[in-house]
Order: structure tokens, then sequence, then C-alpha cells
């Protein structure tokens, strides 16, 4: 056969230059590789039935690689592949709208998502300098948030509570009060039951709210390597959109549930055990993730990503090591009390363990206004309320004010679930608490007041809620057209 004709065959050969290595040990998603003498951690490895994953630990004689998912039987003596590449999972517009898993393979039957483009799954975060100061409030929908509790966009706010006392409901409801807001956001479910899941992509649904999200699936029934690269595959579709200048609310239900599947594997890889079982650098992969929230330059998009992690606590006690380490890594927590919820004030979050510490810069100069005496005067109404519950007579005329005052805060901040209020409204109730009107009327009539004065004032007032938003602030003219509604408003409740 001629040179010219062999070497314009070899010019069409393909070459893939990897390491091979023999499975030598299989412990549920760990498996103990040997003959990988190049790998370090985070390279991807492919095992010969078709399954993924990562180097996560190794020593002179074997790698432990972490497996993403169980796509097929992984035996010993099977070869394993390693091409010295690092994870980089697809992102695009078109996953907004979509479920998918932590490797982002869509799972709502709804065929294939083409990726716009391929980014690392553990990036770096943004540095000091890549940075600007928030500047912006990010609108939650929550009366109680909104006012007291301010959040801006690029901040990272825990969500700390027991079970079962609103901590989700809060998160999406947030999401749900995007809408029209331009704000992109992503659901990362950790640990959570399928159904529990399947219910939160029917509410979505049903509120519109599926156009401007995705959903990211690290469900219990998943492999532990899919639970525990749940939230960083959230973080990097947040970041490639954030890049773009867009601003996005990421949640994180629940990072209670990472912590307890990262130790789960720590323990399987027989690491040294620290506190309450977990590993020595639990911290660090906590940190790590928030840490690529913040508000970029121009320069680099301008675009925001903020981080709502949730985590979940025993009888109330937010000393233990994960809650601990999370309150010490974002910007304020929001901490749901258990006795309030039981009570039937909801959401129940406690004013006294609550804080925000940087939103307050990015809140809405009538909203700063309207509820900067809000706080205090609700815990000075619990304080009087629970020295003055055995006494039935005898109160002065002051405490009898407080005590009214505090039954009307109390009552306008109690909001149905899934029914996010706009600012403009939220401001609107506040003047009117300010006012001293509600505080002479019953609960009754305050649910009446919140379900019925806005519409009322958008009838005889077309333009007054969007005068509101455009200007952020309560001008004279604003003021003596709330003054006129307010007034005819009650004089029909």
């Amino acid at each position: 056969m001629p040179s010219s004709q062999v070497s314009k065959e070899n010019s069409h050969v393909k070459f893939s230059v990897h390491e091979v290595g023999t499975v030598k040990s299989v412990r549920e998603c760990i498996v103990r590789v040997e003959g990988l003498p190049s790998c370090i951690n985070g390279q991807i490895i492919e095992f010969k039935s078709g399954a993924r994953g990562m180097v996560f630990g190794f020593n002179q004689q074997e790698a432990q690689i972490l497996v993403f998912s169980a796509k097929g039987a992984i035996r010993v003596g099977d070869e394993v592949y390693s091409r010295a590449e690092f994870l980089h999972l697809p992102v695009g517009d078109k996953f907004l709208g979509r479920l998918v898993n932590s490797l982002c393979e869509p799972i709502d039957d709804q065929g294939p998502v083409e990726p716009a483009d391929y980014r690392p799954v553990f990036a770096e975060a943004a540095g000091v300098m890549d940075r600007i100061p928030v500047k912006e409030t990010l609108e939650t929908g929550t009366l109680l948030i909104d006012a007291v509790i301010p959040i801006a966009k690029g901040q990272r706010q825990l969500l700390i509570g027991d079970r079962l006392s609103g901590k989700t409901t809060v998160a999406v409801d947030a999401i749900i009060n995007q809408a029209g807001k331009d704000v992109l956001c992503i659901y990362c479910a950790i640990g959570k039951t399928y159904s529990s899941i399947l219910k939160i992509v029917n509410l979505f649904r049903e509120k519109g709210v599926m156009p401007y999200s995705i959903l990211v699936s690290g469900a219990a029934s998943s492999a532990m390597g899919e639970q525990y690269l749940a939230p960083y595959s959230a973080a990097m579709l947040g970041e490639y959109f954030m890049r773009q200048g867009k601003d996005v609310l990421v949640v994180f239900d629940d990072l209670t549930k990472h912590a307890w599947v990262y130790r789960e594997i720590s323990l399987l890889m027989e690491r040294t055990p620290g506190r309450e079982a977990y590993p020595g650098d639990i911290f660090y992969i906590h940190s790590q993730l928030v840490e690529r929230a913040g508000y970029l330059k121009p320069e680099l998009g301008g675009g925001s990503m903020t981080f709502f992690p949730i985590a979940e606590i025993l009888q109330g006690d937010v000393t233990g090591y994960i809650s601990s380490n999370l309150i010490s890594m974002t910007d304020g927590q929001i901490y749901f009390n258990t006795t309030l919820f039981n009570k039937g004030i909801r959401p129940a979050i406690d004013f006294g363990l609550s804080v925000s510490r940087i939103g307050n810069k990015a809140q809405w100069p009538a909203m700063k206004a309207l509820s900067e005496k809000l706080r205090l005067e609700y815990i000075q109404y619990q304080e009087l309320l629970q020295m003055t519950q055995l006494r039935t007579s005898g109160l002065s005329k002051e405490a009898e004010e407080r005590l009214k005052k505090g039954q009307a805060i109390t009552q306008l901040l109690i909001q149905d679930k899934n029914k996010p209020s706009s600012m403009e409204a939220e401001i609107v109730y506040l003047f009117a608490l300010s006012l001293g009107i509600l505080d002479s009327i019953s609960t009754s009539e305050i649910k009446k007041f919140k379900d019925e004065f806005i519409p009322k004032l958008n009838a005889w007032y077309p333009g007054l809620l969007q005068e509101i938003r455009t200007a952020q602030v309560l001008t004279d003219s604003t003021i003596e057209k709330l003054y006129d509604a307010l007034g005819k408003a009650f004089q029909t409740i």
C-alpha cells in the first residue's frame, strides 16, 4: 500500500488519551480504584457500566471515587477511565421551566434540553474586586420580611427553624413573588421525597412560576452523589444567568440534609469524624457554596445572585454544629419559631432572633420610614402580653393602647401561604398602621381591610400604586390620596 494512502487513512483516526484503572472495592456510593497514578481531586471518572463519578480522595495505592448515579452495576475488577477533566455540566436559557437532576439531565418527561454552554460545577466564587455593594431590594412578598428583615439582591439569608415551621413556604412565596420582576429563580431540593418535589412543581405551574424558574432535584431516592452535587449544580446554573447581567434567586432546601449526606459519604470513606460525627471540612463545603452569591460589577455583567439556604434544627436549638456554621457564613438569618406557628401566627418569624445585616442599605425609603419602629413596638407588645396575660383589669391606659397596637401589628403581619403581597401594598398597609386607625378595629375587620382595600384603592386612584413603586417614597400628593382612600374605606368597614 502506498505511503500516501496510509497517511491519508491515519489522518481520520481519532485518538483518546486516558488513564485506565481497576475497581478494587465497592461500598455504597464509594468505589476504590487502583491504577490511576495521575488523578487529582475533582477529576471525572467513567466506569465500564456507563456510570460517572468524581475523585473524592486518594493515596499512593488507590483513589476513592464518589459515584453520581447507578446507571449500571459496578463490579470489582471492572475497568475505569480518566481523561484528566473536571466536572462541567450544561447550562442555558432553555433550562428555564424544567425539572432536572443534579447532572442537569431533565427528569420531567418533556424531552432533552439543548445546552448553550458547559460550566464548571465547582467554580471559584467571584473575588472582592469583582463585586459591588448591594443596591436593590429583593421583594419577598412577605410583609414581615420586607419591612423588618429586608433582603437585598446579592445577599445570603439563612432560613432556620424546626421541621414544619414554614421555612419552605416563605422561600416558595419569594419565588412566586418574582413574577414580572425580571428575577430568575432556582429551587434546589436536597434529600426531599419525590412526592414533595412534585407538589412544588405543581404549585409553580399553577402560579405561573415555571417560565422563569428551574427546579434541581436531589431527591432522597437518588444516589448520595447526586444529593451532594445538587446545590453546586444549582449555583452553577445561577452563575450562568448572573454572568449575563440577570438577577437570580436560589433556594437550597435544605443544607442540613446536605450535611447529613456529606457526613455519610465521609464515614463510608473512613475519614475521621469530628464534632457530631461530621468531617472537619464540612464548614468548607458550605462556605465554598454560599460565597458564590453576590452582586457583580458592570464589567462582569452586573448581575446578582441571592441565596436562601434553609437549615433545619431540633427543638429550637440554633447552637448546633451545622446551624452555627451557616449562621456565621451568611448575611443574616430568619428564625422560625414553632411556638408562634402553633399559635396561628404565620409566618412564624421570631423578631428577636432574626436579623438582616446588609438588606436595609437597599430598602425602599418609604418602607424604611414606616417600619423603623415596628420591631421595637412588636417586641414590647410581646413582653407586655406575657406580663399581663393573667391580669384582666387594672391596666393603665398606656398599656391598653400598647396591647391594641400590638394586636393590630400581629394581625397585619399574619399572611396566608402562597399569597405574596406587592411592595406597594405593604407600604399602604403600614401607612394605615402608622395612623393608628387599625388599633381600634377588630381582628376580622383588619383581615377584611387587607383583602378589600387594595382593589378599592386601584378603582379610586388607578395609578397610585405605580407612583409609589416608581418613586419608592410617599410624596405629599400620594399621602393626600391615601388619606382620602382610607377615609372612604373605613366608612364602610
